[in-house]
């Protein structure tokens, strides 16, 4: 009996295997090359892993699974690069968060409703439960990345401690209610307007994997996110160097990070767009946005106590200006129900407009 063995766990085996070689050794331009093809391999394995997985425990406990995972990926890099980093890594963890909810909340989200008023003229979601995200997201992102502007205990935007315990505990308590408000309480906010509308909420037009298979993709995508995260790491001295070689801001770092980590909710975002599942995208999207902060934060503070760097999270004016508008847009977008193609080029604008400033600020 022939046995098949997929791609999907060849890439991240193979990605683990290089990481182990390369970890702690200076790395050419043909290694760092296909450092970074194993790398996008291995991203694109974690999607496939973890749709299976959200197909077998159903929405909307599939997209929290890849929201956690990339949130792990995050909060290990810019651990491991401000530990290894100098003065820039002041920063990092801002830089990062702030573009991971920009990318989600205008990117992934603007990307999916995209998709779905070109293939039927109108992107329909649950307003309920996409209302309720984007106010948490709403909040998480003032609380963290705006007020330490504003507090008055430093210029350069840092939290004092005890502002900055509050502002952890908030954070992550906010997140918790709302893992708890999606997946048990008001769990149909969160389904796709035609399965929460005409069919069963577990009900999928393909069968469902078994427990078997969940397990083996469960453990593959643990496999492939170890692989992701190391060979990020790898390729953190190419990403910074090729940063400075451009001439682009240091702070771009947190740019290509963020990139890196929402590789895989993107991909997914997409496909499940693509399926007219534009819900899923938007629990995608909003999802990864509260997690990067929910947790993020958290982890940063409680971290902050043993890295060498301080951890500056108060936003510049032009960032707490972008972040505004993409708020008062996202409102407008979410509160209807359905959105045309305009309401999706408006959100990518912000997003090419936060790519510009982040390049030229």
């Amino acid at each position: 009996m022939r046995v098949r063995v997929s791609w999907t766990l060849i890439v991240p085996v193979l990605a683990v295997v290089v990481l182990a070689l390369s970890w702690g050794r200076h790395l050419g331009p043909v290694p760092v090359a296909l450092v970074g093809v194993l790398l996008a391999g291995a991203v694109l394995a974690a999607v496939q892993h973890a749709e299976v997985v959200a197909h077998r425990v159903g929405e909307p406990f599939g997209s929290l699974v890849l929201a956690v995972a990339v949130t792990i990926i995050e909060v290990a890099l810019i651990v491991t690069l401000s530990v290894s980093g100098g003065a820039d890594s002041d920063t990092l963890a801002r830089d990062t968060v702030f573009a991971a909810v920009m990318i989600t909340t205008n990117g992934i989200v603007g990307l999916a409703l995209l998709i779905g008023s070109v293939r039927r003229g109108l992107a329909q979601f649950n307003p309920e439960g996409s209302g309720a995200a984007l106010a948490t997201v709403a909040a998480l992102a003032t609380l963290s990345l705006v007020l330490p502007r504003f507090t008055g205990n430093s210029p350069a935007g840092e939290f004092s401690g005890p502002q900055l315990a509050f502002a952890a505990v908030a954070s992550l308590a906010l997140y918790v209610v709302f893992v708890l408000t999606q997946t048990r309480r008001h769990r149909d906010f969160f389904l796709p307007v035609e399965i929460a509308t005409t069919r069963p909420a577990d009900e999928r037009h393909a069968p469902r994997p078994s427990s078997r298979q969940a397990l083996a993709s469960l453990g593959q995508l643990l496999l492939a996110l170890i692989g992701v995260v190391g060979l990020a790491k790898v390729e953190s001295p190419a990403i910074e160097a090729g940063v400075r070689a451009v001439g682009f801001p240091a702070s771009f770092v947190g740019v290509v990070i963020a990139l890196l980590v929402l590789a895989p909710e993107t991909l997914s975002a997409t496909r499940s767009a693509r399926r007219d599942q534009i819900q899923i995208s938007l629990n995608l999207g909003y999802g990864s946005a509260m997690a990067s902060i929910g947790l993020t934060i958290p982890t940063m503070a409680l971290a902050s106590i043993w890295l060498p760097n301080r951890l500056v999270l108060g936003l510049g004016p032009t960032h707490i200006v972008l972040l505004a508008l993409t708020v008062v847009v996202s409102v407008l977008t979410v509160v209807p129900g359905r959105v045309t193609r305009l309401s999706a080029c408006v959100h990518l604008v912000l997003l090419a407009a936060f790519v510009f400033l982040a390049i030229r600020p």
